[in-house]
């Protein structure tokens, strides 16, 4: 196991020392000869040394556009396993020296012509092609020692899975359906995604032994109350003989479709306490980020290929204290300016810091999924370690369906524009209104002709009534354009600088912050947020 010190100046170099072949280069070379990720890892250099610090944080928000609230929020919330507190982040740019520079330089080159170059046909070939299946036997060709993909036809998304959103291979994955997190993974914006949940096997076992599916979505269920702070839920019918307890509180043995809040875990796992807000050790994420599907009637989909596969186990349950202390830590290296560090566990992934394990694929320039360098990986930490928002380290789950409706894959026909938990508007008219645009640099002229009015406005009566997928899902001839951007990426390999699938440069981004003349949000357009979800609305 090896801890990386605090990152040298001397990594600090020009991307002219990277390679030889850059040596001499001019900065306007370099932005059209960017080295592949693979050459940068391979030549021991790191170009980003606040690589978990994404391009989004680097927006223009001109004293009044504020999407950073859906990141980076305080509570005072003390069993939340969360105490970044980081809502000081909504107001200002507070990055060390390193961080004032942005590197997701590949946000400033104009792609038109690369985009122009590919045809419809050719790209509508590419995402429906499965690089996935063939992942896991070329992993254990190789000696791979870590974690390896083990779910059968997950290249084919819903199908891979029945309608409560079990695997259909026995492999105890389920997928869950939640509301993509504003805006990054709105597929307007140039993806598609799903995740799945595991627990570990005493969590589908019962008391004597047997892997049983009643027992486990009667565990999962618990562990859903557990984030949305709920007494009861619904759950998809389960038989309580084979549970051997009445969960649903009617005196009975029988099919149960509710359960009741309990103090510990059901079957084999029935010593395990349940805590609030925390996923039990050795809990597993399975993340798949994909291209825009399209069908031939033009609506969009998860489309087949993977863009990237993201694992995420908890490899250690900590207490709530250490949880505080750990995250005081962290708050006191962003006051010391002190660059972040990460921990490598070679095939195993990377230690978040925080009992999380993240281990990461992505495309290789011929479309297979390689595993990504450990700057690419050391990107992730930033959402799943250090942002005041999130709930043990995870986004999706706390925002699943209420109850039984939430069991099965991700289907945004099926949800409608619920407000957060505490607010009185649905969580995308709200962003939208908040941040002054369809994503974070206000960039997506789709959303704004669909939803925003000629005053700036938020058109809320054009947005009534709309399911998710009407508001966020954009044109066929958007989504080709996206997917085209985003496969000149992969062909360059450059993921290092940016994996925005952007076609010409976004206006409203900052390429330096000056601490001194960064215009900041004054109070009133600062906001609490919880990234749960109101569903009952």
């Amino acid at each position: 196991m090896k801890r990386a010190p605090l990152l040298p100046l001397f990594l600090l170099m020009p991307l002219a020392a990277i390679a030889e072949d850059l040596s001499g280069l001019g900065e306007s070379d370099l932005m059209q000869r960017r080295p592949r990720s693979q050459d940068v890892a391979a030549a021991g250099r790191i170009y980003n040394p606040e690589a978990p610090v994404p391009p989004q944080c680097y927006t223009r928000i001109e004293g009044r556009h504020n999407p950073c609230y859906v990141c980076h929020q305080g509570n005072d919330d003390r069993t939340r396993t969360n105490f970044m507190q980081d809502g000081d982040l909504q107001a200002e740019y507070a990055f060390s020296e390193a961080g004032l520079t942005n590197h997701h330089v590949n946000l400033f080159v104009d792609r038109s012509a690369d985009v122009a170059a590919i045809s419809d046909a050719e790209i509508l070939d590419w995402t429906r092609s499965d690089n996935y299946s063939d992942l896991s036997d070329r992993l254990e060709a190789a000696g791979f020692e870590g974690w390896i993909p083990d779910l059968a036809g997950y290249e084919n998304a819903a199908e891979a899975f029945d309608a409560y959103g079990l695997a259909r291979d026995g492999s105890w994955w389920v997928a869950f359906n939640y509301k993509p997190q504003p805006s990054t993974f709105w597929p307007t914006n140039g993806s598609t995604d799903d995740v799945l949940i595991r627990l570990p096997a005493p969590f589908y076992t019962t008391q004597t032994g047997v892997e049983s599916r009643d027992v486990y979505f009667a565990n999962l269920a618990l562990l859903e109350m557990t984030f949305q702070d709920l007494d009861r839920v619904s759950l998809p019918p389960v038989d309580e003989t084979v549970i051997g307890v009445d969960i649903d509180g009617d005196g009975a043995l029988g099919i149960a479709t509710e359960i009741d809040r309990r103090e510990t875990y059901l079957g084999a796992a029935s010593a395990e306490p349940v805590i609030r807000m925390n996923y039990p050790e050795r809990t597993d994420f399975l993340h798949s980020v994909r291209y825009v599907g399209i069908n031939e009637d033009g609506s969009i989909k998860p489309a087949r290929r993977m863009k990237e596969l993201r694992y995420m186990v908890k490899s250690r349950q900590f207490s709530i204290a250490a949880l505080a202390s750990r995250y005081g830590n962290e708050i006191q290296e962003k006051l010391d300016e002190n660059l972040p560090r990460y921990i490598d566990l070679g095939d195993r992934g990377m230690d978040n810091g925080m009992g999380w394990t993240l281990l990461a694929w992505i495309e290789d320039e011929d479309g297979t999924l390689r595993r990504q360098t450990n700057e690419e990986t050391f990107f992730c930490r930033g959402c799943h370690t250090s942002a005041g928002a999130n709930i043990d380290q995870t986004w999706a789950f706390p925002r699943k369906m209420t109850g039984a409706a939430g069991w099965g894959y991700i289907d945004l026909r099926s949800q409608k524009d619920v407000p957060n938990i505490g607010e009185q508007i649905g969580e995308i008219a709200l962003y939208l209104q908040r941040a002054g645009g369809g994503d974070e640099f206000r960039s997506n002229t789709e959303v704004r002709e669909r939803w925003f009015k000629q005053d700036g406005s938020i058109d809320l009566e054009a947005m009534a009534g709309k399911s998710v997928y009407e508001l966020i899902t954009p044109s066929r001839e958007r989504a080709l354009m996206l997917n085209k951007a985003y496969r000149v990426l992969v062909a360059e390999q450059s993921f290092l600088f940016g994996r925005d699938a952007t076609v010409t440069p976004p206006v409203n981004v900052h390429a330096r912050i000056d601490e001194a003349t960064a215009p900041t949000l004054p109070p009133e357009h600062r906001y609490s947020h919880d990234i749960r979800l109101n569903w009952t609305e």
